[in-house]
């Protein structure tokens, strides 16, 4: 009984998280509005895929590694900006290529599984979300717990990260959003590579912060 009071403390808490902008949403929609919707759904599964990993780490006591070494987070979060940033400049740099491209980083003839390791590289690439789910789980794991538990736990945490972003992709994805899209690529694309970047810069410019 406490096991299923914790698993579902947990995965409110985080489905409350996932619906926060930020860099995987930004990716999701792109996706999902400027390829196909296969794609879009192929992206939100490696979201879900690099959520399960988070919480694979944080029941592995990430958080306390991170905080014990302090320049290992700040290298992750360098790291991990950067890699925003690179993809925020190539989504910025096709505002006005014609749509030849299936996926966000501009390459033509991508399958799906691109658009998986797309989504999962962009998912994991901010390690301030491992340090949400370590929080998270921290203040709700019971003091122990069965391998049960910890396998039900990251399939609530897959499902709960891929429903969110398949209902993004499904929603981009709809022909009303995609009119538009084609519309205004060019604009929609600068917008979608500079708030990418953005957030890549923040992260970089936060590891230098205490």
């Amino acid at each position: 009984m406490q096991e299923l009071a914790s698993l579902a403390s947990i995965v409110a808490a985080l489905s409350i998280g996932v619906i926060s902008p930020g860099p995987s949403f930004v990716m999701v929609a792109r996706v999902a509005v400027a390829s196909s919707r296969i794609r879009g759904l192929a992206t939100a599964l490696g979201m879900g895929a690099g959520g399960a990993i988070f919480g694979a780490a944080a029941l592995l006591g990430l958080q306390s590694v991170l905080l014990a070494v302090p320049a290992l987070y700040a290298g992750l979060r360098v790291l991990g900006g950067l890699y925003l940033c690179y993809l925020g400049f190539l989504i910025f740099r096709s505002a006005r290529r014609p749509l030849m491209v299936v996926d966000a980083d501009g390459h033509a003839g991508a399958r799906p599984f691109r658009a998986f390791w797309l989504g999962l590289t962009t998912q994991i690439s901010n390690p301030k979300t491992a340090i949400v789910y370590a929080s998270v789980f921290a203040a709700f794991l019971p003091p122990s717990f069965s391998m049960g538990f910890a396998a039900a736990l990251l399939a609530a945490v897959f499902c709960v990260e891929t429903a969110w972003y398949a209902l993004v992709a499904l929603l981009f994805s709809s022909a009303g959003p995609q009119r538009a899209y084609l519309s205004y690529k060019s604009w929609v694309d600068r917008a979608a590579g500079a708030v990418m970047f953005g957030l890549g810069l923040k992260l970089v410019t936060s590891a230098a912060k205490p």
